[in-house]
């Protein structure tokens, strides 16, 4: 009788937990969380994970073509994620078709974690970029990777950070790059180019997370706002990418304009998706086949790449 009444008091406490986790606003939090990483569905297993600096979060994933002997010399692909540049992971943020799809087009594929906010600054997250690409270079012959032909890409915040450090060239020379190192910057769906701009919109509700990460210094917020960069030089190539979100889209089309300006080579296409989902669509199926944006980018990169 006794164990009958423990077994049974274990069952309630199991199911209240499980009620507990399950409450309304894990929802919310999930959505938030697709807007800011993309999704959860998992990508490959990565080839090597590889420190790039003594922070635990100073780690990349790499993932080689099927055919990959460290002999050969590919082109780079790294890829930054989102996650408001207060969360997300390389391993769960990159959407589950990126590494097989670009190892498929015969290029090595890096996946970056970085420090995050409130830890780090923005600062120092464009700064992590930077020291991921210098491990990756001076490690090119190790790796198998073609040190003149390379390409960043970031979703969300990750799509800002290498906006920003394809711009602002002074976080590649602290880390003793220079956009020369850079063949292309792919920004996927992100909407703080100009922060400014973005925190001055009423209604929006990711406010409170841009003004942790780039505080309330209008000086501040134009030093890392891509737009205000974007006097030339830049990296020589930029390929931006985004849905039908009317936040989205007014930024993309002023960093477009003001690269242009700068005499940069730019290309925006924008696809289908609206809101949460259309941000966190883009992110997930790029590299899916059937995907519109596939192709697109597929093309941009032989193109940059010269294949």
């Amino acid at each position: 009788m006794k164990r009958t009444l423990i077994l049974t008091l274990a069952a309630c406490a199991l199911i209240a937990g499980t009620l507990a986790e399950a409450r309304p606003g894990d929802r919310l939090r999930e959505r938030i969380a697709a807007r800011h990483g993309g999704g959860t569905a998992m990508p490959a297993r990565a080839d090597q994970t590889l420190a790039y600096g003594s922070d635990p979060l100073q780690q990349l994933d790499l993932y080689y073509p099927k055919d990959h002997t460290n002999e050969q010399s590919r082109p780079l692909v790294v890829f930054v994620h989102g996650g408001g540049w207060k969360r997300g992971d390389k391993g769960n943020a990159t959407g589950q078709f990126k590494a097989p799809h670009y190892t498929g087009q015969g290029y090595v594929f890096a996946s970056i974690n970085y420090r995050l906010v409130p830890k780090a600054t923005v600062e120092q997250q464009a700064a992590d970029v930077a020291l991921a690409l210098k491990y990756l270079l001076a490690e090119y012959k190790k790796l198998g990777i073609d040190p003149s032909r390379v390409v960043i890409m970031g979703h969300s915040a990750g799509a800002h950070l290498v906006a920003l450090v394809g711009t602002d060239e002074q976080y590649l020379k602290g880390a003793g790059l220079s956009f020369a190192n850079i063949d292309g910057v792919l920004p996927i769906d992100g909407a703080a180019y100009d922060v400014p701009r973005q925190i001055a919109d009423g209604g929006n509700f990711m406010n409170d997370t841009y003004v942790q990460a780039f505080g309330t210094d209008p000086a501040r917020q134009r030093a890392l706002s891509p737009t205000f960069r974007a006097q030339s030089p830049n990296a020589p190539a930029f390929l931006l990418i985004h849905v039908q979100r009317k936040d989205g889209i007014a930024q993309n089309i002023e960093l477009e304009a003001a690269l242009r300006k700068g005499g940069t080579q730019v290309e925006r296409r924008d696809f289908p998706g609206t809101g949460l989902q259309g941000h966190a669509e883009i992110n997930r199926s790029l590299g899916d086949p059937a995907y519109a944006a596939t192709p697109v980018v597929d093309d941009w990169l032989k193109r940059v790449f010269g294949d």
